[in-house]
């Protein structure tokens, strides 16, 4: 078992306060083979749908690796082909946010 001495242990709580603290979410671009309607909005959430060359593109902000996670899930769950996963620059592209 790994053992922090006082002070170690005040600088990692340090730490996680302001990780914690400066969350915010993160672009994210995720490329799927499959063409989904824009129907499918409400269940992706915050995601923009587009569609370029019959892939679907989700554009938007995830909001932590556990919001990630459960987005690669519902995809799992609808059969659907994953082929990207990309983390944006939070100005990446023309300077404006795409959601």
């Amino acid at each position: 078992m790994l053992s922090l001495d006082p002070i170690d242990r005040n600088q990692e709580d340090i730490f996680m306060t302001k990780t914690l603290k400066s969350h915010v979410p993160v672009p994210y671009r995720i490329r799927l083979k499959e063409g989904l309607g824009d129907k499918w909005s409400d269940w992706f959430e915050q995601m923009v749908i587009s569609r370029k060359d019959g892939e679907t593109i989700l554009t938007g902000p995830v909001a932590d690796q556990a919001a990630l996670h459960g987005l690669l899930i519902q995809i799992r769950d609808l059969n659907l082909t994953l082929l990207a996963v990309e983390r944006l620059a939070p100005d990446q592209g023309d300077g404006q946010k795409t959601w």
